[in-house]
């Protein structure tokens, strides 16, 4: 099983969040402690991917209304800010959660836990309108 977990940094979040200009990073002692972390994920082999993000004062947008693209920069108004994510792989949401749970966070920090969609998750007639050679080929190519 597939599980993304989503950190919501406190530090990016409300009035707070819309003071963290462009140019703001996490500081070396917490990169440290995150690393750390990572490095216990990938050594327990449940490590597919993860990524950190910008402040919100770099973000895009694009909301939909009326069935039109409406651009917009930062984030502001946003009920929570995404501040970046692991994709593990474990033997169940059990287990996801455990991981979560050691994630050196920050008071106010948030973690999300979702388990993510697997083609055998779907009955045939979903999988047969999922199959597109080209996208499986990119995907593919990207794991390589």
């Amino acid at each position: 099983m597939r599980f993304m977990m989503f950190m919501y940094p406190a530090v990016y979040q409300g009035e707070k969040g819309r003071q963290v200009g462009p140019e703001f990073a996490p500081g070396t002692e917490d990169v440290e402690k995150m690393m750390k972390y990572n490095e216990e994920l990938a050594k327990a082999g449940v490590l597919i991917s993860l990524d950190g993000f910008h402040p919100p004062a770099n973000a895009a947008g694009i909301s939909f209304k009326g069935g039109r693209p409406i651009p917009m920069e930062g984030l502001a108004g946003s009920s929570r800010v995404l501040g970046g994510y692991w994709m593990i792989r474990v033997q169940s949401r059990d287990e996801a959660i455990q991981w979560a749970r050691r994630i050196p966070a920050q008071d106010g920090d948030f973690v999300e836990i979702r388990q993510v969609f697997e083609m055998d998750d779907f009955p045939d007639d979903v999988r047969k309108a999922a199959d597109n050679p080209t996208v499986t080929a990119a995907l593919t190519d990207r794991k390589s």
